[in-house]
């Protein structure tokens, strides 16, 4: 199984250039190749594989430009098998055309292979060894056995850097159980299972959103690209990232949590696209991070044996009666939090009651 652990470095004033010249590197070898594709196309109506380009970029544009050799060989092959990703996409997904990179993006990265013992962990030392850049300070949390395949090595906004490593390793599975789940997702809580258990939604943003205010509206005041405007942007870099941070924390405890008690786990499959162009709910619905807890939920479910199931999104859950199957649509009505069976005479909450509901149609469907 292929893991990636992620770790923080600090790099020396001279590993800083290095990374900062491998990250220009990348991304105009990208943008080239691109456009020679881009050009290719249009002129000849030929089609460029990313072996064209590869042999394009050596063959060429090293050539015409020196500097491209000072870099890592790896990290300028992985930028352009990234753009061949991309234009793939476009064709076979319909998604957007390439766009070209901008040196003004603060997201930068770059991936190197493995190959020749270029890349090692050192954890007793805390450090990292990485092409052209032999060994970096790092924070080594984790400990991985298994065969290096590859190292991404990335600066955020708020100018950190760190380095994932791509690992060959086993995995084992938690122990199985007899439990199953069913997960209503919610905005005033985040989710409510069949048990009856709730999730409280942290509301992440609300508590940092005094803070970011003042922040923007200090940045607003500053001269632009002088040296206090890039100072607040690092401290606006710094409060986004520590609110990512402290989202998917509280969402990997619920997951995992989840994943290790149950052995079937079944949610609902939400258009959150949709739901987003509603003004009033879409900034509690981002903040809330519906995409991120389902996915973490898939992937670990993966690793450890486990099933999870996404429903229809039209499947009818709150309206149901689970005990005779009543379908009641008085509780289209988003204010009916609680409803008596007018069939049976069950009482229901309607979160609880709609989670049973979507257990037993994931079971239905495994059946």
């Amino acid at each position: 199984m292929l893991k990636a652990y992620k770790y923080r470095i600090y790099p020396n004033q001279a590993q800083k250039v290095q990374i900062a010249k491998t990250f220009g590197c990348c991304r105009f070898v990208y943008n080239q190749t691109l456009a020679y594709r881009k050009e290719t196309y249009e002129k000849e109506n030929k089609s460029v594989s990313k072996t064209d380009c590869n042999n394009y970029c050596n063959r060429k544009l090293k050539k015409e430009y020196e500097w491209l050799k000072e870099v890592d060989k790896f990290a300028l092959t992985n930028a352009i098998y990234n753009m061949d990703s991309a234009y793939q996409k476009f064709f076979k997904e319909h998604a957007g055309y390439p766009k070209f990179k901008s040196k003004h993006d603060n997201h930068r990265s770059y991936t190197t292979n493995h190959t020749n013992g270029n890349i090692a962990a050192d954890f007793e030392g805390g450090k990292v060894k990485l092409p052209k850049l032999k060994e970096v300070r790092a924070k080594l949390h984790r400990k991985f056995t298994g065969q290096i395949k590859s190292a991404t090595v990335s600066q955020v906004p708020s100018g950190k850097y760190y380095v994932s490593i791509l690992v060959e390793t086993a995995h084992e599975e938690m122990a199985h159980t007899d439990h199953n789940i069913g997960i209503d997702l919610g905005i005033k809580d985040l989710c409510i299972t069949s048990d009856g258990k709730v999730y409280e939604n942290p509301g992440t943003i609300k508590k940092y959103e005094r803070k970011l205010k003042r922040l923007q509206r200090q940045l607003a005041h500053k001269e632009k690209r002088s040296r206090n405007y890039y100072k607040k942007k690092k401290q606006i870099a710094v409060c986004h990232e520590k609110i990512t941070n402290t989202r998917k924390n509280y969402l990997h405890k619920i997951t995992h949590e989840m994943i290790s008690e149950n052995q079937v786990i079944v949610s609902e499959n939400l258009q959150i696209k949709n739901m987003v162009k509603n003004h009033h709910l879409a900034k509690s619905i981002h903040d809330v991070s519906w995409y991120e807890l389902t996915r973490q939920l898939c992937y670990k479910a993966e690793w450890n044996g486990r099933m999870y199931i996404k429903v229809d999104t039209f499947y009818a859950s709150s309206q149901l009666c689970f005990v005779c199957g009543y379908q009641n649509a008085e509780t289209k009505d988003l204010a009916v939090r609680k409803w008596i069976c007018p069939v049976c005479g069950a009482g229901h909450d309607r979160d609880v009651n709609a989670a049973k509901n979507i257990l037993a149609e994931g079971l239905r469907q495994i059946a």
